[in-house]
């Protein structure tokens, strides 16, 4: 069901299908007006007509809440003026990409433009800067950006909860209607950018993180890519957020998802698999989350500056004479410097207090240290920020007043905007940079500090010392920033602790010159290898390593609104209908039937899961028919599925995975042949007990031929963690036993050797077929790991040809995800509608001449 918010926000279909093996009709290699672009043709018929992906270069499209352009209007000539921004990320990173790519930008002007401009200005841009503007509604772009992103995003992936309901913090859901609208808008516009089906798409950041599901629902091939710059909160904080759900389905409709630390990668991971259920692993190096046939994966890579870039500044004349000026006023003292947005998160105010803490219990420092703090314009508004400027200047005012004198002021507030290369000078100048940050995505300003103290020939000459004198730099790090994992050679802090920054702070001042260069070159050396281009590389390498399959897959599509998805499957694989079912049914003789039970008969979220009267009626119609030989495949115990199946006389039951068989109600039971003195049990059950007592919610189940350890009601990512460990534990202690230890899902099983569900099926068929009453009609339907056991056993026998006639094999999964099998069924409802529909071709009632030899004959001798 489409819930309320996404009505008529979202036109999305229920369900399609998708050939990745066959490439669609490349999009024309241009972009127009919004108002005169015409619809992509996806017709691949006429193929003379399309424009292969071979014909143009690979097109880099980079999509971000706003174009990396910086644009003025002229009010009296009412004429637009543009440039591209090189200080930003965005244009830094195309240093990473070959040289033959052409970069689109996508992304909203930083202004308000006038409808009737905007064709014009679309065409102009894409044409001189490539970059294609999203131009949103002022009431939109408010309640977008300022509202959504800002007010219910940002604060909570930095670990804000809405705990004060005075403070309006509470979740809107029109503010993410308007998410939702301003996605589709981006989506919209990234299409027009789009020439082929090889084209990249690169989303950038928070503000965009449903547009992978709006580009995937139009084409299905496309490889996203998608980098949060920002921390991913821990789960038990995410979970808060309504629209959780949501937004994580989207973000898996992306090839490639990056984070600046693996903290954030694990806190998305632990969100996929305790909201949704999913499970992930680590394969060569790459993590991967499995999702419907797709293997999303992650990038854990922090992103870096652009050294050439700081060092070409570093060299201009202006930054070269500001760096002598600063050397000059503050000569004899200690320079920190902190260079930081203005918002809640930044630390200023507790950076501060640690410097009033160090100079109130070191006295000699009073007059040797000076904090010069820039301060960047805020990017939001509101009281929260109003309330960190109004802190950070009482308690700098009150720091200078205590402390200070005429001549001296131990912090230096720059809250007022400089050039850069009055900031770059500031880095050279300075002896240490602290970064005081509660939390933050990433903070490349240690980066550029580092990079800026290295220094060049011309300020080495200013100070009087050659080009080869050791360059020192010295860092202080909150622990809670993205790039601190990175500079282990920074002294790493708690921002809420004012004794440990005040700690810090002396210790930096403390350090030996030779302390000093060590920690410079370290840093230096990481950063210098570690820049932008490498960044842009290596996550473009990994997008094109991560969507390598999308032409071997086959796709389906389905889900209504945010909750449509892809599933990628083997291009053979497709949904089972009754009128083929049937068809092939009713014109064959000796049929072959194989069903699980939980979760293919009942449902597996079913409480009461005994067979209901519907499902005892259809199962008993079907073992009527004397061409007919129906099987219960389950992992339950042989007592009560007895006792489930007492009145179909006729049903054939392979328990506990196949250890006992049983071809009716009259015959006996027949035990695997690797059946074994079960004194490893003895051995299994204490271990066992003892992971059920320290995993609560965790159970055992005792069967005949087995022990399971149960944790689908513990804690999911404890219970993983338990489960990862026991199979160890189990595994070395019954190494010389006759058993196998398997974890299935949310279970640890251990049970004899040569025990499954295959070959199970295997020995009935073998059965058969010596006795020469092979099957011409062949169906096993399954919905978990063991069934996969099951079809892989029949694919094997149609393979090796065992049957002296091929029959017609209907391999079922139910649930569309990989599979071994060829067919699958949406859920338990559609497999009872197959058997239903089929039983109304089965005889209630045949008479049997006793000269006639029936398959039901045959199944009678073997019992």
């Amino acid at each position: 069901m489409v819930s309320k918010s996404y009505t008529n926000l979202l036109d999305m279909s229920g369900e399609d299908v998708f050939d990745f093996q066959q490439p669609f009709r490349s999009l024309p290699r241009f972009v127009t007006s919004p108002s005169i672009t015409s619809n992509p043709d996806w017709d691949t018929s006429n193929a003379d007509d399309s424009v292969g992906p071979a014909s143009c270069c690979v097109r880099k499209i980079i999509v971000s809440n706003f174009l990396p352009l910086n644009c003025t209007k002229d009010e009296a000539t009412g004429q637009w003026s543009f440039s591209m921004d090189d200080n930003q990320l965005l244009v830094q990173l195309k240093d990473g990409f070959p040289m033959e790519s052409e970069v689109v930008y996508v992304g909203s002007l930083n202004a308000e433009v006038d409808p009737g401009e905007q064709d014009q200005l679309s065409q102009k841009l894409f044409r001189e800067y490539k970059c294609i503007p999203t131009f949103l509604p002022a009431d939109l772009q408010q309640q977008f950006y300022h509202g959504f992103c800002k007010q219910q995003l940002w604060p909570l992936f930095h670990y804000m909860l809405p705990i004060c309901l005075d403070k309006g913090e509470l979740f809107d859901r029109s503010l993410f209607q308007a998410y939702v609208r301003a996605n589709k808008i981006f989506g919209d516009k990234v299409m027009e950018a789009i020439n082929s089906d090889d084209d990249c798409v690169w989303v950038h950041d928070y503000h965009l993180m449903l547009l992978p599901t709006f580009l995937r629902k139009k084409l299905h091939r496309i490889k996203i890519g998608f980098f949060l710059h920002s921390p991913f909160p821990s789960s038990e904080i995410y979970r808060t957020l309504p629209v959780r759900d949501e937004i994580l389905k989207s973000l898996l409709n992306a090839d490639l998802i990056g984070f600046q630390t693996f903290d954030y990668a694990r806190h998305f991971l632990s969100c996929c698999s305790r909201l949704l259920g999913l499970n992930y692993e680590s394969k060569r190096g790459h993590i991967g989350i499995e999702y419907f046939g797709r293997t999303v994966s992650l990038k854990i890579l922090a992103v870096g500056v652009h050294v050439g870039r700081l060092e070409s500044v570093l060299r201009l004349p202006a930054t070269i004479s500001k760096v002598q000026e600063i050397e000059q006023r503050y000569k004899g003292k200690m320079v920190m410097l902190g260079v930081d947005d203005m918002d809640i998160f930044k630390g200023i105010s507790l950076k501060l207090l640690g410097l009033e803490f160090l100079l109130e219990r070191t006295p000699k420092l009073r007059g040797k240290v000076v904090l010069v703090q820039i301060i960047n314009p805020a990017r939001s508004t509101g009281k929260d920020v109003e309330e960190a400027i109004n802190e950070a200047v009482s308690v700098a005012e009150r720091i200078n007043i205590k402390y200070g004198s005429a001549e001296y002021k131990p912090v230096i507030l720059i809250d007022y905007p400089i050039p850069s290369y009055e900031k770059i000078a500031y880095y050279a100048a300075s002896d240490c940079c602290i970064v005081n940050a509660v939390r933050d995505g990433m903070n490349l300003i240690p980066y550029e500090y580092t990079v800026c103290r290295q220094g060049n020939e011309e300020i080495d000459k200013l100070r009087g010392v050659d080009k080869s004198s050791h360059h020192t730099s010295t860092l202080i790090v909150s622990e809670f920033v993205g790039c601190s994992p990175s500079l282990s050679g920074a002294f790493r802090v708690n921002p809420w602790s004012i004794e440990d920054v005040a700690d810090a702070l002396y210790k930096a001042m403390d350090l030996t010159q030779s302390e000093r260069k060590l920690r410079h070159d370290k840093h230096y050396r990481y950063v210098k290898t570690h820049d932008v281009a490498y960044w842009a590389r290596s996550f473009s390498q990994d997008l094109d390593r991560a969507c390598k399959d999308h032409y071997s897959r086959r796709c389906w599509t389905t889900g209504f609104g945010l909750n449509f998805r892809v599933i990628a499957l083997s291009p053979g694989f497709r949904r089972l209908s009754l009128e083929h079912f049937a068809s092939s049914y009713k014109k064959t003789n000796r049929r072959l039937i194989f069903m699980d039970y939980d979760g293919t008969l009942v449902p597996q979220s079913s409480v009461n899961k005994v067979p209901s009267a519907e499902v005892i009626s259809i199962l008993t119609s079907l073992c009527n028919d004397p061409k007919n030989c129906v099987f219960i495949v389950s992992g339950r115990d042989r007592t009560t599925l007895s006792e489930w199946f007492a009145s179909c006389d006729k049903l054939g039951i392979a328990a506990e995975h196949g250890y006992f068989i049983r071809w009716n109600k009259e015959g006996e039971w027949e035990t695997s042949s690797s059946a074994q003195d079960c004194e490893w049990k003895n051995i299994t059950e204490p271990i066992m007990e003892v992971y059920k007592e320290t995993t609560d919610g965790s159970a055992i189940e005792t069967k005949e031929s087995g022990l399971v350890w149960h944790y689908q009601d513990a804690d999911h990512d404890f219970g993983s963690c338990q489960a990862k460990e026991l199979v160890s534990h189990l595994e070395r202690v019954l190494a010389n036993e006759p058993v196998v230890v398997k974890r299935g899902h949310q279970i640890v099983e251990v049970k004899p050797q040569g025990v499954s569900k295959g070959i199970a099926v295997d020995t009935v068929i073998r059965t058969l077929i010596n006795n020469e009453n092979a099957p011409d009609f062949l169906m096993c339907i399954g919905n978990d790991r063991s069934d996969e056991d099951m079809f892989e056993s029949i694919n094997e026998a149609v393979s090796r040809s065992v049957f002296p006639t091929a029959p017609d094999v209907f391999a079922c999964s139910v649930g569309q995800k990989a599979s071994k099998a060829k067919y699958y069924v949406d859920g338990c409802s559609e497999v009872i509608r197959l058997l239903k529909g089929v039983t109304a071709i089965t005889p209630r009632r045949e008479v049997i001449s006793q000269s006639q030899v029936t398959f039901r004959d045959i199944l009678e001798v073997v019992s």
